[in-house]
């Protein structure tokens, strides 16, 4: 992995906030779609079932991107790898892959489980016709790794991630679609593990270690 060209603190502020406010919106305007059903006399069994279902959603979007993109707590926190596992499982749940995960549970630095659950996003980016994911957690004692493998049709590395993996300077500037994948490079960085890509016609498996 290249080095990664700087993006502002206040623009990643910026475009992070705009990328999880995208994440959310779809589940909540469907909400507000079945209240209007509601107010409207429609039919009350359909629409509770909307706003059920679209209030799970959300909620498991917004449990995703607390620990993937927030402080998740005080400087210096660990995060439990069972806590990463139940908010991956709710937020895939609600997309087009299955998920496996593989691995012991395990106390790890905060960076290290926001790095994981910010490759899972990438994988899932690469099966945009679902799929399936399957994530492994290895030598958590010593020398954590992360290993995520993805198959699926229309199986392709999104180009965006491989330009900054590449260390080039886009060519266009990075956006509330793109900055996840920065983020992710990002927070390699900021803990010294180095993401590496391999992909064949079968599947594309992103890793992660020192």
């Amino acid at each position: 992995m290249s080095e990664l060209f700087s993006l502002s603190a206040t623009d990643l502020a910026a475009l992070l906030c705009s990328r999880v406010c995208h994440d959310i919106i779809s589940p909540v305007g469907a909400i507000n779609n079945g209240l209007e059903l509601l107010d409207e006399g429609g039919a009350d069994e359909d629409a509770m079932a909307l706003i059920r279902a679209s209030a799970v959603n959300a909620s498991a979007r917004l449990q995703f991107a607390r620990i993937a993109f927030g402080a998740a707590g005080s400087a210096g926190m660990q995060i439990d790898t069972g806590d990463a596992q139940s908010v991956a499982t709710a937020f895939i749940s609600n997309e087009k892959p299955d998920l496996e995960w593989h691995g012991a549970r395990a106390l790890l630095p905060k960076n290290q489980v926001k790095l994981l659950l910010n490759l899972l996003l990438v994988a899932n980016s690469a099966i945009p016709r679902g799929g399936k994911l399957r994530v492994y957690l290895e030598d958590l004692d010593n020398a954590p790794a992360f290993r995520i493998a993805a198959e699926g049709p229309m199986l392709r590395v999104p180009p965006k991630f491989l330009e900054l993996h590449s260390g080039s300077r886009p060519d266009e500037p990075i956006d509330a679609h793109s900055v996840q994948f920065y983020y992710t490079l990002l927070l390699a960085r900021e803990t010294g593990m180095t993401v590496n890509i391999r992909a064949t016609a079968e599947e594309i498996i992103l890793s992660a270690r020192k």
